[in-house]
Formats: C-alpha cells, structure tokens, sequence
C-alpha cells in the first residue's frame, strides 16, 4: 500500500528530535550556542521571526543550507509555522550529514502567541526588492543588510576619475546617502576617464553633473553636493555624519588633511590613488573608528602617515594631468574603493586595513602589501605630536 502523506509525517517525526518551544526559549535567553533557522517562506518571515534566525525557506534548503551554516557540527533547531515543515527541514538536515538537528514543536505560531520575544526584518517595498534581488540573495547581505546599506552615508572626496566609478557603484548598490565634495567643474579632458560626467555638461560644476547621474540612475539615493574646496576650516562640518569616506583626492595636502581628521574624528577612510598605469588601494581605520565599526576589538591598523610620514618632493610626484594616467585605470581602483566601503558598512569580509593592494595595469597583475603600524606615528601613535589641523599647504611644499 502506497505511502500517505499522513504516515510520511509521522515517520519524519520518529527520526527527528523535537524541542519545545519553552525549551528553546530558555537555551537563546541562556544563549547556548545554537543556530535557530526559519524555514519558513520569505512572505511569513518578513512578518516577523524569533530573535537571531536565519531564514532558509524550506524550498531552497538543500541548495542554500551549506552555505548558511557551514559547520555540519553546530547544534541547528528548525521552526515554521506549526512544526509540520521544520520536522521534514530536520530529516533533510539529517540526511545532509548535519548531526545534531532538531525541531521546534509546536512552531511560531505558538511562539507569537504566548508573547514571546519576536522581531521583524526592515521592511523594503516591492520596487526595492525587485531592484537589489541580487544583493538579498546574498546570505551576508540579504534584506536586513540591504536596509542597512539604504540608511547608510558615504563621503565621496572628489567626483573625478576614482569618485566617478566609486559614486556609480555605491548608487547602484543602494547606500542611501552619498555626499560628494568637488570644487571643479566637467572639462572635455575629464571624459576620457570621468564616467559620471558627459559631453551635454561640460562646463557644469562636477557636483551637479554627479547628482544629475546618480538621481537617473537610483532614484533611491540621496546626493548631497558640496561645490567647495576641502579645508581644515570645513573639515569637520564635511565629514559630519558619514560612515565611510572614500577619498579620490589627487594631491598631497588634501590627503594628509583627510587622514588627520579621520583620526581624530574617528571616520574610516577608503583610500585610492592612480599614476599613469599604476593604481593602488588600502583602508585607514583608526581606533576611535575601529571601536565604532566593532573591528579587530577596537584596535584600528596603520594611518597614512605610517605609510607616508613624510610627502615626496613636488618634482618627484607628477600629477595625472602632468604625467597622464590610462582611463580604464580609474574604473579599477575606484571599483574596488567601493568594494571596500560597501564591506565596512556591512561588517562583512576582511577589508584592506594593515595591506595595501597595488595594481599594475600593463603587467595586468595585483599584488598585496602589508603595512604596520608606526609605534611613533605622530598622529595615530600612543604620544601624538599632531592633535589639531595644521598648515598642510606648508608641510608638503616643505616635503
């Protein structure tokens, strides 16, 4: 006699183990090591589930289980609805080689109502769901993570060659609030490598013609143009309440101006530079921003002037405008600026902090650096000589 559906449950329900919804209540108010997963549709979910799951809707468990909890060792409890659908995620657990699986029964229904605690993710629309799909399928990102990349604030410091590609990408991704700080406006020979501009706006001051591009391309994102020149007067105010800085700049005193402030305002700085075929990126995280973001127990890495205690001589740094610089060069290192501030707003992967990744473009190879912390760094070191803006112009014309 053919299998019912009836007897496929109760046999599922002798080969799993289940919890109580009182038990398990007390291992997370306990907080035993367990991974609680919700395997519940993403529709039922997004109504609300118990504090810390994971949502692995049943009909993409076998495809995405793996990769959500990878350790077949950890103590897993599934839940849905009324413990019908977790008893059978158990069994296919159980048959995936995980060892210790168990079932909540009855499932969050109950849970709701017998008023224990309960969360609800961020509520996107339809239209924000439709337009970062890729992202929210993304286990580290997903759409608690996609919220957060909505509410965030990125200081870009220049809408040029390395803030053009940057400005895109963020846009694209949905970081909420983009401020872009540029004095200049679009030349003819910004073209060549300046993707955010176009021919229609040359002559337009920079920040204008980035917000007109960015709007078009996600109306969700919120440009804030600042049509002036960085200063240690104005600093302070730019920096404000941003998340992450990804400084573009192109010249010596406006970089070590960003990294005073970023120490003393405790603000992680993404950092580029290009020189005709060459390119190179690292992440300046001090401790004021370690502890903020949560990296490293609030212990940051090496500042740029660890790296650079001193600026070159003039003659010896050429500008791009002087020496030239390869287009496609700037779509490189400006990408992977915003590779690395999409991280750190996130809190996800290892960002570039202690490594500089140099790009050589003819050679088409990368290579990585470490970099260490200067124990007698004038700024970020445990006896700073430097506490308050200096004459930058001066520092580097002496250099």
């Amino acid at each position: 006699m053919p299998t019912t559906y009836t007897d496929l449950i109760a046999d599922v329900r002798k080969q799993t183990k289940e919890v109580s919804l009182d038990e398990l209540k007390r291992r997370l108010e306990a907080k035993e090591p367990l991974v609680l997963v919700d395997v519940r549709e993403k529709e039922e979910y997004r109504a609300g589930y118990i504090p810390g799951a994971i949502s692995v809707p049943r009909g993409f468990l076998e495809m995405q289980i793996e990769q959500r909890v990878p350790d077949k060792n950890a103590h897993v409890v599934a839940y849905c609805a009324g413990g019908t659908r977790s008893a059978m995620a158990a069994a296919t657990l159980q048959a995936l080689g995980y060892a210790h699986v168990e079932t909540a029964n009855p499932g969050f229904v109950r849970w709701k109502d017998l008023g224990y605690p309960m969360e609800a993710p961020p509520q996107l629309t339809d239209a924000q769901r439709d337009r970062y799909s890729r992202h929210i399928l993304l286990p580290e990102v997903g759409e608690a993570g996609q919220a957060k990349l909505l509410g965030s604030k990125v200081l870009l410091l220049g809408a040029g060659g390395l803030g053009s590609p940057a400005a895109l990408y963020l846009a694209a991704a949905g970081v909420g609030t983009l401020g872009i700080v540029d004095a200049d406006v679009v030349d003819a020979s910004n073209l060549q490598r300046q993707i955010l501009h176009a021919t229609s706006r040359v002559g337009m001051p920079k920040v204008e013609s980035a917000a007109i591009a960015l709007k078009d391309l996600n109306p969700d994102v919120k440009v804030v143009p600042y049509q002036e020149r960085m200063t240690s007067a104005n600093v302070d105010r730019l920096f404000g309440d941003y998340d992450v800085i990804v400084d573009g700049t192109d010249n010596f005193p406006t970089r070590y101006l960003v990294n005073d402030a970023s120490v003393f305002l405790g603000k992680p700085v993404v950092h580029g530079s290009i020189f005709r075929f060459d390119g190179q990126v690292t992440t300046f995280v001090g401790d004021k921003a370690a502890k903020k973001l949560g990296l490293n127990g609030g212990v940051g890495g090496p500042c740029y002037r660890c790296l650079y205690p001193e600026p070159p001589p003039p003659h010896l740094a050429p500008s791009c405008q002087e020496a030239g610089v390869l287009g496609i060069l700037c779509g490189i290192v400006g990408t992977l600026q915003a590779t690395e501030a999409i991280k750190l707003l996130l809190g996800k992967g290892e960002p570039l902090i202690g490594r500089l990744m140099t790009y050589d473009s003819l050679k088409m190879q990368f290579r990585g650096l470490k970099l260490r912390r200067d124990p007698n760094c004038i700024v970020c070191g445990p006896k700073p000589t430097i506490t308050s803006y200096v004459d930058y112009e001066g520092f580097c014309a002496l250099g």
